[in-house]
């Protein structure tokens, strides 16, 4: 089971002396990889009443793209993940080509993490349509495939046109893995049909055994081989003790879990951060 560390420019902050030093901390401990979410815009709730939640302008959140080359190139053994990049606020070919420069900047090293969104305010920001992004975000996930895999691309779909076009340079992985962000039960059987992981964001009615257990049912019903499909359990070890979360740990291997990501949320600091992360090396082990 890969390891990585949660990056919160929120609590490490934002800038670049310590944003090095965290992930040159995470590189020396052993962490395979490093995550980090995404947000392009905040809103003021105050200017946004008929909405039950918005996501806050006072949230501080650096592009994960962007700050996955800057850390690429200060901790060059390390692999990325977004968690989640909101794919269908964006343009597919765009992506597509950012995508593949990470890849080309990390020797192969970088898992797209992608979902659907959930946040109108950053779409229309974004000049995109917010209803359709469930339809629009398959389509997407196709054209991102071939344009990381074939060198010139005619494509004609329900959202995407393209002719004889393609992306140079393309990634080391053709393709790269796009593993998909879900808590809704159509999100968690779409990422086992068309998604090459898992990332559970939260766990379906039932608990984790039972998400599991429709994971497994929805991966054999679409003919896959679950030793193929990645599932990347999440740590919160920002509170509790190293029993909890030693018994965290042990629940998402006994689910055959391949990645398992630590995220260090309540403490401020990279100190902090750091401090916290070795004592969870610790309790892994290895």
């Amino acid at each position: 089971m890969q390891i990585g560390a949660v990056f919160s420019s929120g609590e490490v902050g934002a800038d670049v002396a310590g944003t090095r030093d965290w992930t040159q901390a995470v590189q020396d401990l052993g962490y395979d990889f490093v995550v980090s979410a995404d947000h392009v815009v905040g809103a003021d709730p105050e200017g946004h009443p008929e909405l039950e939640r918005v996501y806050s302008i006072e949230s501080r959140l650096h592009e994960p793209l962007t700050l996955f080359a800057f850390m690429a190139g200060v901790a060059p053994r390390l692999g990325f993940l977004t968690s989640v990049i909101i794919l269908p606020q964006r343009q597919t070919a765009l992506v597509a080509k950012q995508a593949a420069e990470i890849d080309v900047l990390t020797s192969g090293r970088l898992r797209l993490g992608v979902g659907i969104g959930w946040n109108p305010v950053e779409f229309t920001a974004l000049g995109m349509e917010f209803r359709n992004r469930a339809r629009r975000f398959e389509e997407q996930i196709t054209v991102m495939r071939r344009l990381w895999t074939d060198r010139v691309v005619t494509y004609e779909g329900r959202y995407h046109t393209m002719s004889a076009a393609g992306i140079n340079p393309r990634p080391v992985q053709r393709p790269i893995p796009i593993w998909i962000g879900a808590s809704a039960e159509a999100a968690v059987k779409r990422a086992c049909v068309i998604g090459d992981g898992y990332l559970p964001l939260s766990p379906l009615p039932g608990g984790w055994e039972a998400t599991m257990d429709k994971v497994r049912g929805w991966l054999a019903e679409a003919g896959r081989d679950p030793a193929s499909f990645g599932v990347e359990g999440r740590l919160n070890a920002g509170t509790g003790t190293p029993d909890e979360w030693r018994k965290t740990i042990e629940m998402w291997r006994g689910f055959g879990a391949s990645h398992l990501s630590v995220g260090i949320g309540g403490l401020n600091g990279v100190d902090a951060h750091v401090r916290r992360l070795r004592e969870v090396r610790e309790v892994i082990g290895g």
